[in-house]
């Protein structure tokens, strides 16, 4: 099992208006083709800044997963238009980790 933490940057003064998206669509998309979203957080020191977690059993898992949310019509054609407007894309960062022997997130 592993998770990925993701921080992103949106568009200077857009924040609220991702965090909405995000929980309103993005989330609920992710979650119904069996994306396990974990957190979801605004950072504190950075007023554009956002920060969510996944989970994911394994590589295999995390492909398929992969594929059904990203290879998506809906995605494609709706939900990353969207992404790409309301976020600085180049600003992304994608973390993976892996919980410790004696972690509550194991």
């Amino acid at each position: 099992m592993y998770y990925e933490i993701r921080r992103y940057q949106s568009q200077p003064g857009r924040r609220e208006e991702w965090v909405r998206y995000m929980e309103e669509v993005i989330i609920p998309f992710q979650t119904a083709q069996g994306m396990n979203v974990t957190g979801s957080f605004i950072d504190d020191q950075d007023e554009d800044g956002y920060v969510w977690m996944r989970r994911f059993e394994d590589e295999s898992n995390s492909e398929a997963l992969y594929a059904a949310v990203y290879q998506s019509d809906r995605w494609k054609n709706e939900i990353g238009p969207i992404v790409n407007g309301l976020l600085i894309p180049e600003k992304t960062v994608v973390t993976r980790v892996s919980p410790t022997p004696a972690s509550p997130l194991r």
